[in-house]
């Protein structure tokens, strides 16, 4: 006989054809719940995983990995910086930049983010080059005082390209009759529509010469640096710091957004909880289904008792049968999540061709489509929260099967 013997007897009672086809209805509950929970597990995180790194993606080719500004003051030296940036194989590109608030106005009025950048170098650190619609962004010349805006911010002000807005900025000057702020008159050379509302509404570009004049300042606010790998992004910026010699301060692309990110990551943790309780209802029924088997299985126990069969063997009797059924749960729900992850732009797709509707617009959403990220540690860890509680599911009808008495169990026999 396969060794060791409860082993043997956990396989035999699975693979048994009971007499109580309720019980055998129970477990295949138990499976399919355990099942669909991973399914529907897996597929979640992934999709949330998705949006997440798609609005993540949207704003980082707008903004910086890292940026290293100095206290306060301007910063003069640069074009050091960017050099120094430069020589660290970490860095993929940098650019300075000018960044004031400001107040746009059009035929309407609204604050917005100036920034000054470099055309000859931004591109290194954004892809705003690529995003403009119309216009151009070789219009950004020094001295031509042009202004690229977001698509969301020119619907709001009603201007277009060609048109003229007067720049207020956050910057007051003194004069005779007291202090103003500085004020410019910009030209509409360019509309760009970056996919991300924040800056889509909240953001122009200027050329970085200009905003100097207007600012009648020498040095910018800061540097921008763009790297190959993200996640390196506060160590890049704190050794380059270092390197420079003085006062500044680091900040990378998680602390820059760090409300938007930590709300994501709460929401997609937040859900991964409630969906794990359709796995705790599989493993609920799986309770349920050992104990009616442990009430069928009393003869059998008190003869497995009398022929020598420990408590401590009765109870892995029940364990390895219920463990089983979990694993089988288990697996067959990561086969179902991993599917469906990777078919779920073709069902998305059948469903909207099979009901002739859209589900998400493009005129409503910024993402269309439905972006999935699937992440290995996401179905460890589904994995394992399933198997866990399986193997908790099976203790309480396993040491309810250990405390039978073979006295009491064949009385009626």
């Amino acid at each position: 006989m396969f060794k060791p013997i409860p082993v043997s007897i956990g396989l035999r009672y699975l693979r048994a054809k009971r007499r109580n086809g309720f019980i055998s209805f129970i477990s295949m509950a138990s499976i399919l719940g355990i099942a669909l929970g991973v399914t529907v597990l897996i597929t979640t995180l992934a999709v949330m995983s998705g949006f997440q790194k798609e609005i993540r993606d949207r704003l980082l080719q707008m903004t910086a990995h890292t940026t290293i500004t100095t206290d306060g003051a301007p910063m003069a030296d640069w074009a050091h910086a960017v050099e120094v940036a430069k020589k660290d194989p970490r860095v993929a590109g940098a650019a300075p930049y000018i960044e004031i608030q400001a107040m746009l106005s059009g035929p309407r009025v609204q604050g917005a983010i100036v920034q000054g950048i470099d055309p000859a170098l931004e591109p290194n650190v954004s892809v705003i080059n690529q995003k403009v619609k119309n216009g151009s962004f070789d219009s950004l010349t020094a001295g031509s005082y042009n202004l690229l805006v977001g698509q969301e911010l020119a619907i709001y002000l009603g201007v277009g390209v060609g048109d003229t807005v007067l720049v207020t900025l956050a910057e007051v000057q003194g004069t005779p009759i007291g202090a103003i702020p500085r004020m410019k008159r910009f030209t509409v050379s360019g509309i760009f529509e970056a996919g991300y509302n924040e800056v889509d509404r909240g953001v122009a570009y200027a050329n970085m010469a200009d905003l100097e004049k207007v600012l009648r300042i020498d040095g910018v606010t800061g540097v921008r640096l763009k790297l190959h790998d993200m996640d390196k992004a506060l160590d890049v910026g704190v050794d380059l710091a270092h390197n420079l010699t003085g006062a500044y301060r680091v900040s990378d692309w998680t602390q820059q957004n760090a409300n938007l990110y930590h709300s994501l990551r709460m929401e997609k943790v937040v859900m991964g909880i409630l969906l794990s309780l359709i796995i705790a209802m599989g493993a609920f029924n799986l309770v349920s289904s050992q104990v009616m088997l442990v009430t069928d299985k009393q003869a059998d126990i008190a003869i497995l008792r009398t022929l020598g069969l420990t408590p401590g063997g009765v109870m892995q009797v029940f364990m390895v049968q219920g463990s089983l059924i979990g694993i089988f749960g288990t697996v067959l729900g990561v086969i179902g999540g991993i599917t469906l992850t990777l078919n779920l732009e073709r069902i998305l797709g059948a469903i909207e061709t099979l009901f002739n509707v859209k589900l998400l617009p493009e005129d409503v959403y910024y993402i269309t489509g439905l972006p999935t990220d699937m992440q290995t540690p996401d179905i460890i860890v589904i994995t394992a929260v399933a198997l866990v509680m399986s193997f908790l599911a099976t203790l309480y009808p396993a040491w309810r099967a250990a405390r039978t008495q073979p006295a009491e169990a064949l009385r009626y026999e």
